[in-house]
């Protein structure tokens, strides 16, 4: 189809923006209850398929293994602390302490690539 390259900085925007639509459709699955409801559904299926384009183009520039455990670790963090703010899930020490160490596995990973 097309070809073009992805500078190093474009890629890893690309891929922080990928996480942070994974993060948009995980909470889009509780607010489109089973998909039963239109909008939310809708932007729950498009933020999917967005986050998902985004990933393969930074994948131009970021090994995949890099890439995609940093997709998830941003999906991961940003779903279980908004769960804790936006849903009343329990924040207790362990869950925080393991966040933390998913961030500072997202920041190894950026730092050694």
């Amino acid at each position: 189809m097309f070809t073009f390259n992805i500078s190093p900085a474009l890629a890893w925007a690309l891929l922080f923006g990928a996480g942070v639509l994974e993060i948009v459709w995980a909470l889009g699955l509780r607010y489109s209850d089973g998909f039963t409801r239109l909008w939310p559904s809708i932007i729950t299926v498009a933020a999917m398929g967005f986050s998902v384009v985004l990933l393969g183009l930074s994948l131009k520039a970021i090994p995949l293994g890099t890439a995609y455990a940093i997709w998830v670790g941003i999906g991961t963090v940003g779903v279980a602390a908004l769960g804790v703010y936006l849903f009343n899930e329990p924040a207790t020490f362990m869950r925080v302490a393991s966040i933390a160490l998913i961030t500072l596995g997202i920041v190894g990973l950026k730092l050694v690539s």
